[in-house]
């Protein structure tokens, strides 16, 4: 939320001053709210990431895809120390970051997610610790 009000704003003030500076040319005008526009898409992407773990399995919404994982496909959850963001080791032998934890800001926050569905992961699939 606090992104796309901040990209909101940020579009609001932009384009209000291309309309409001009399010395612009209809271009340069269109050239102002493209820029907004831009940056609030790039806020929106930003904006996405989460993840969302229900009974049968786990939804990684990540910047530009969405996965659909059951907890069988889930076989740990890593955080180690310096990771940005969680990773899934999954079935497959793939792996799967997970932007929707990072530790950057709120690392407690960050840990406390990763261990809850860590803990998930192993009560409801074939997770094991890591």
């Amino acid at each position: 939320m606090v992104l796309l009000t901040v990209g909101a704003v940020m579009f609001g003030v932009i384009t209000a001053v291309a309309l409001v500076l009399e010395k612009l040319g209809p271009g340069e005008r269109v050239s102002f709210i493209f820029t907004a526009l831009l940056f609030l898409g790039v806020l929106a992407i930003l904006s996405r990431p989460k993840v969302v773990a229900d009974e049968t399995g786990v939804t990684v919404v990540n910047l530009t895809r969405t996965r659909r994982l059951e907890w069988a496909e889930i076989l740990r959850v890593n955080l180690r120390p310096g990771d940005p963001w969680v990773f899934l080791d999954l079935s497959d032998g793939s792996s799967l970051p997970v932007l929707g934890i990072q530790p950057g800001i709120a690392k407690a926050h960050a840990i406390r997610d990763a261990r809850a569905l860590r803990a998930l992961a192993e009560s409801r699939g074939t997770g094991t610790e890591g």
